[in-house]
């Protein structure tokens, strides 16, 4: 059965004659019958042409943190256009929201950018720039962006490439990526601490920075094990290394303050999009004093035209200030508890062994594990084909999380105990057909 009506077939045989595949990013592409052309986003909901609606779990792949159309983002954008958009020059609303930035995630400067992939570059530029080294750590599963230097052994890479690979184990996970640029790539297990050890003991000389998402946010949600942001955080300050969270998908999601917040481990940089904006591009790479000065004319190099845009500006000054004055990061916590406990319920009647992971506002469902998944390599362990197909037919039944498994489910401040109940119900009948 394909998920597209005769409105959104029409609309996306347009789109496929004009745009690769017809769509603007890889990942919205669902296959020629599947992929979807939506109209209209409110609340917690989707449109497509053909006016069905379907209760969003994927948000945008987490920007939604408030929901779709939110009236006073909506209105203080508004504002905003009607001010000018680009003026090439500081506004009091790029002040404000650094400021917020600053006050509500512990960290001293900031600087604004469009995208978390801006972000990151810049982040990894100026982490090189502050230690004089040229190679970084990340770690397997995690994805940083689209920027050359992050596109190795991203969420998706198979145990096998892995081992095919080797340590580090490098897989390019593109074309068009310099063959070169792995040289300055290390790549290690998540939640291995040992493994991170040595390679600083042997090679922390060479090390810039270790990127980290604390919650690995492209593979289920993993959660990172006791210790191990505290480890990373001991390691990098006797090595000279700049700990970097790419907080692109748990800044203010997760906590007002992000993950350093929810974990109490303060990084040197931290990357900011997503949620910062709900739904509007902006992004922000921020961290201490000493390193974040790096950056200047004739030093280290950040710009960009729409850097500090008055549109995204807007959206992040309304967004944060609703953060900070409305209970929405618990009332999202209340709801995503009801939602994961449900989840849970279901998969076990059902008899399908399956693990949870993550936090109530993102969180991921492994099947065919009795237990969540610590790395990628235990994560590529789950039951990837069936978790598709479930995810396939909910989608069919009007709910929509995203049918790759290694994607989170995603909560806003508009999902209602309604919408969890209604999800309930329609995963108890995507089961039970998907078993028959």
């Amino acid at each position: 059965m394909s998920l597209q009506g005769a409105e959104t077939k029409k609309l996306f045989e347009r789109a496929a004659k004009v745009i690769p595949h017809g769509v603007n990013s890889n990942f919205r592409d669902w296959g020629p019958k599947d992929t979807l052309v939506v109209t209209r986003a409110e609340g917690a909901y989707l449109w497509d042409a053909d006016g069905k609606r379907y209760i969003d779990y994927r948000l945008g792949f987490g920007p939604i943190i408030l929901g779709h159309s939110y009236p006073q983002v909506v209105e203080k954008v508004s504002e905003a256009i009607r001010r000018g958009t680009t003026p090439a020059w500081t506004t009091p609303l790029e002040i404000e929201v650094a400021e917020r930035i600053c006050r509500m995630c512990g960290v001293d400067k900031v600087r604004l950018a469009n995208s978390g992939t801006e972000a990151t570059m810049h982040a990894l530029r100026i982490a090189r720039a502050h230690t004089g080294r040229e190679k970084f750590i990340k770690f397997e599963g995690q994805y940083h962006g689209m920027v050359d230097y992050f596109m190795f052994s991203t969420a998706g890479t198979s145990t096998a490439d892995l081992e095919q690979a080797g340590e580090p184990a490098n897989v390019r996970k593109s074309k068009g990526i310099p063959d070169a640029i792995r040289d300055y790539v290390v790549n290690l297990p998540f939640n291995d601490l040992e493994r991170v050890a040595r390679e600083l003991e042997s090679n922390g000389h060479q090390i810039a920075a270790i990127f980290v998402e604390p919650i690995m946010g492209n593979v289920a949600s993993i959660m990172p094990a006791e210790g191990w942001l505290e480890g990373l955080r001991a390691l990098c300050d006797e090595h000279g290394v700049v700990l970097v969270f790419d907080e692109v998908k748990t800044g203010f999601r997760v906590a007002n303050g992000g993950a350093q917040e929810l974990f109490g481990v303060r990084a040197d940089l931290v990357t900011y999009a997503k949620a910062l904006g709900n739904g509007f591009p902006i992004a922000a790479v921020a961290g201490k004093d000493e390193i974040m000065m790096n950056i200047g004319p004739g030093e280290t190099a950040h710009g960009g035209t729409y850097s500090g845009n008055s549109v995204g500006v807007a959206a992040a000054s309304a967004t944060l200030e609703l953060l900070e004055n409305e209970p929405i990061i618990e009332t999202i916590r209340q709801r995503g508890h009801l939602l994961m406990s449900g989840i849970g319920e279901v998969f076990s009647d059902a008899g399908i062994p399956h693990a949870l992971s993550g936090v109530p506002a993102m969180f991921g469902i492994s099947l065919g594990l009795d237990r969540a998944p610590t790395d990628l390599r235990s994560y590529n362990k789950s039951d990837e084909q069936l978790y598709e197909r479930i995810g396939m037919k909910l989608s069919e039944l009007g709910v929509q999380p995203d049918a790759d498994g290694r994607e989170p489910w995603f909560l806003s401040y508009s999902h209602s105990e309604a919408d969890v109940t209604e999800t309930l119900s329609a995963l108890e009948t995507a089961i039970k057909e998907v078993k028959h």
